[in-house]
């Protein structure tokens, strides 16, 4: 049964011309005037893509910083101890532990955006799968939350960094900011996000790679992307 959507919905819908793929800028700017939410929505870009997820080579999965970050409050844990453990408070992270930090999480404590571990803490770590996995939360070195460089991976994570990877339908859907950011700066940020996505392109893909694009607000209706626009 199809989702019945509110009258706000179908007021910004009439806006969008469903058969049209908008060039970057204008997708941005018309996406920020339908957006009706009474708060500060985030956008979101999916991309469509020509791969075969079942192969191992054609699973995307990393991390990159945004040049004007996502707008959001990021709360930081790192698992971490000794030396990296003070890196890691010095750099600005808001808990650091060790197995102490994994017994609050296994309790049900989740008040944290983004998990982060030295890889000799990773025994811990693991153990926490089941809990931080299904979130996404699982530090991984493909993203760059699984690292004795602590410090840094806490300053990219404040600055706005976003991870991105393809779901078993090949899609990958990735926040780029907020609503109230200037036209230009969504741009950029989105810039980024396809230019990491195209440069992830599997060596074994043949074809067309990226076969859709669109963006959205928290709550608006898409708009499709015209790809060359990039």
């Amino acid at each position: 049964m199809a989702k019945k959507r509110g009258k706000k919905y179908q007021e910004a819908l009439k806006k969008v011309d469903s058969k049209k793929e908008y060039a970057v800028n204008d997708a941005v700017q018309l996406v920020k005037d339908i957006d009706f939410a009474n708060f500060d929505s985030s956008v979101e870009v999916a991309f469509n893509l020509n791969v075969d997820t079942k192969q191992a080579d054609q699973q995307l999965r990393g991390a990159v910083v945004l040049p004007n970050g996502t707008g959001k409050d990021v709360t930081v844990i790192v698992f971490a101890k000794g030396e990296k453990a003070k890196q890691a408070q010095d750099a600005g992270a808001d808990f650091v532990g060790d197995a102490d930090l994994a017994k609050k999480i296994q309790d049900g404590w989740m008040d944290f955006d983004v998990a982060i571990a030295t890889p000799d803490m990773m025994p811990t770590v693991g153990r926490l799968g089941r809990i931080l996995g299904p979130k996404g939360l699982m530090p991984n070195p493909k993203t760059g939350t699984v690292t004795m460089d602590v410090a840094q991976a806490v300053s990219d994570a404040k600055a706005g960094q976003v991870t991105y990877r393809t779901d078993r339908d090949g899609n990958v859907a990735v926040p780029f900011g907020k609503v109230s950011f200037d036209t230009d700066k969504l741009v950029q940020n989105l810039q980024t996000i396809e230019g990491i996505v195209a440069k992830a392109r599997p060596a074994s893909v043949r074809g067309t790679y990226i076969k859709h694009a669109s963006i959205a607000s928290t709550f608006g209706p898409s708009v499709t992307l015209d790809l060359s626009s990039f």
